[in-house]
């Protein structure tokens, strides 16, 4: 299996003559990999040719510094993992010095109010960060198909407009949430949850799921206001947001129309540690 360290060496190796007309399939990662990131590696490996993993914690998308600090690294363990999957992998993994160029800043987005809400309201500057480096790694790698959980969905879409409006020729692909099997969106946070903690998860989807029966027959003031009470009577998951929003534009939900998807979305605090999670409505 190959690790590769720098940009150039990357795409010395990309764009060979022996891999020259390959598909690349393309999955970022902050490693810390768990099943969720091996479900997207395990879909690229079979669309494409080349597969490209790359472990990089990128600093100028954590707007806590303490929680940039505590994020789980171990590289020998992800080639381990990805192994399994395939030897044939190629690992990129730079440092934040080599990817930046020296210059460890982010750039101004304007994704249309999606980058405003929800994450965004709560994370300031979070995802300039998330689309300065996936830009970077999109034209480092050059892929074919790039492969992103719908666990970051609000991500996701933004990433989507990101190619949009960049005019970048690269395929997004979304790829379904993997859980444990209490139902607890499967995170390399989760980690750092305590043992008890962890075996509580569920408690986050079933939530979303009660959340989403509801939404047939209850508007969604109602909804969050029995989401609210339900985080508000439970003594280990504290409540930040629920959100019923458009999938398309995120924009809040105000009144239910026809023709148009929505999807719910939580963020909440256990042990410290902040989780995130969704449901197609």
């Amino acid at each position: 299996m190959q690790v590769i360290h720098y940009k150039k060496e990357l795409q010395n190796v990309l764009f060979s003559k022996e891999n020259k007309n390959h598909t690349i399939g393309f999955v970022p990662t902050m490693g810390a990999l768990h099943k969720g990131h091996l479900s997207l590696v395990k879909r690229a490996v079979n669309d494409n040719d080349l597969t490209i993993v790359s472990i990089f914690i990128n600093p100028t998308q954590f707007d806590n510094k303490e929680d940039l600090e505590k994020y789980p690294t171990d590289l020998e363990k992800d080639i381990a993992l990805l192994k399994k999957v395939s030897s044939k992998i190629i690992i990129f993994a730079p440092s934040a010095t080599e990817m930046y160029d020296g210059n460890i800043t982010s750039k101004e987005f304007d994704f249309n109010g999606l980058e405003k809400v929800m994450e965004g309201e709560f994370r300031p500057g979070h995802f300039n960060g998330v689309a300065t480096i996936v830009e970077l790694l999109l034209l480092a790698v050059k892929p074919t198909k790039a492969y992103f959980g719908e666990k970051d969905f609000q991500q996701l879409q933004i990433i989507k407009k990101l190619v949009e409006l960049k005019k970048l020729p690269f395929q997004i692909i979304a790829c379904p949430i993997e859980r444990e099997s209490n139902g607890l969106a499967k995170s390399s946070r989760n980690q750092r949850l305590s043992k008890s903690t962890r075996e509580k998860g569920g408690f986050i989807f079933e939530t979303l799921k009660t959340a989403k029966s509801k939404f047939g027959t209850e508007n969604a003031n109602s909804i969050t206001e029995w989401v609210a009470e339900k985080f508000a009577a439970n003594e280990v998951f504290e409540l930040e947001y629920f959100q019923i929003a458009d999938t398309e534009t995120l924009t809040p939900i105000l009144k239910k129309q026809k023709n148009i998807k929505y999807r719910a979305f939580i963020a909440a605090y256990a042990d410290g540690i902040r989780l995130i999670d969704n449901i197609a409505l």
